[in-house]
């Protein structure tokens, strides 16, 4: 992992040590529901975790809801969810918002991820430079042929603005460029997935954990998005997955974020298709 991926995870692993009470995962907690908002990326691991707490921990109710980054941000600034999931970092402007409101964001890093490019399995290119990846999210290549593929046009599939996929794609894939306005606009990661499985032409970025067998992924600068690749540092379009809270946890949203940084917690992340903080 490279060494801004690795203090970071160290801080986050230390902070969640120094705040988080270390009390058991089963059976002793009872009342209280938890609300979960935000990232469709951290989204099945939010759902899967929830789960397997509340099969623990049958007093305790857990909803989970997506909608992207932005609006579990948003939704802790504004008070109405207990945890915010987030594919991208708080921003500054977000947690001047937040201390107005009287809120204070705590950041939990509880799985690492890379942005996996996709195209169609009928596609030929297999590779592509992040130079190429920016010409084509910025409308400089439209076709193909140009990238030693089909003479076919290229269908951009982008996500929303609220999205924190997006906002990392932005940062890391083409330096916070403006994407081509002729960009199809998706929702989720799994309607990115379903897109580009349904249109030959198509271009798009998931998740690692959303990759499947329906779509191709490419290498990017060489680098194919694999775990091992992504917790190196050695893909370039890796990135972590947050929690949020307000202040620090405490209570039972405390014990479930405990969960999920926990051994147990971390094997479904991996289960997931994501990377895990443990290594």
């Amino acid at each position: 992992m490279n060494t801004r991926l690795s203090l970071s995870v160290f801080l986050c692993i230390l902070a969640a040590g120094l705040l988080i009470p270390v009390v058991p995962a089963t059976g002793h907690a009872s009342g209280g529901a938890i609300t979960i908002k935000g990232s469709t990326t951290v989204l099945p691991i939010a759902q899967v975790a929830a789960e397997e707490f509340m099969d623990r921990n049958p007093g305790i109710k857990i909803s989970v809801q997506g909608g992207g980054s932005g609006v579990g941000i948003s939704s802790l600034i504004d008070k109405t969810t207990d945890i915010a999931t987030s594919s991208r970092r708080i921003k500054p402007e977000e947690i001047e918002k937040a201390k107005a409101k009287g809120v204070t964001p705590s950041e939990i890093v509880i799985a690492l991820d890379g942005i996996a490019v996709i195209v169609h399995p009928g596609n030929k290119v297999s590779a592509l430079t992040k130079a190429q990846l920016k010409d084509i999210y910025t409308g400089r290549i439209s076709n193909w042929k140009e990238l030693g593929g089909a003479d076919a046009k290229i269908v951009t599939v982008s996500r929303d603005t609220s999205s924190g996929t997006y906002e990392a794609f932005e940062a890391l894939a083409i330096n916070k460029e403006k994407v081509r306005p002729d960009a199809l606009t998706t929702a989720s990661n799994q309607a990115v997935a379903q897109t580009v499985a349904q249109t030959p032409g198509a271009i798009g970025y998931v998740g690692h954990g959303y990759l499947t067998g329906k779509v191709k992924d490419v290498t990017v600068d060489g680098v194919k998005c694999t775990k091992q690749n992504i917790q190196s540092g050695k893909y370039p379009l890796a990135r972590e997955l947050y929690m949020y809270t307000n202040g620090k946890p405490s209570g039972n949203t405390a014990l479930f974020v405990h969960f999920v940084l926990s051994k147990d917690g971390q094997k479904l992340v991996e289960d997931e298709g994501f990377v895990d903080i443990l290594k």
